[in-house]
């Protein structure tokens, strides 16, 4: 997976959001508002091809998490972005 091209995660006076940008994004009208954790998890996915397994581990890394716990968090937080349109296979 990986995160569509167009979208950019800004920093606005504080709060982490997700921008569309470009005329392939048209039709994406809103802001999306991400926590610190998702903040982070974006943030990674950003960087290459990603998995459910691989963000998860990263959130073991990084925060007091059991690894069945965010793998099950990533989860629930991808068909969100998919939904959205944010990521693609």
């Amino acid at each position: 997976m990986k995160i569509k091209s167009g979208f950019t995660l800004y920093d606005v006076c504080g709060e982490k959001v997700i921008i569309a940008e470009g005329a392939q994004n048209l039709n994406f009208q809103s802001m999306i508002n991400l926590n610190e954790t998702a903040a982070f998890l974006w943030e990674e996915a950003a960087k290459a091809d990603f998995t459910p397994e691989t963000l998860a581990q990263k959130l073991t890394e990084n925060y007091d998490v059991s690894l069945d716990n965010a793998l099950q968090d990533v989860n629930a937080m991808l068909a969100e972005w998919s939904k959205l349109g944010l990521i693609e296979a």
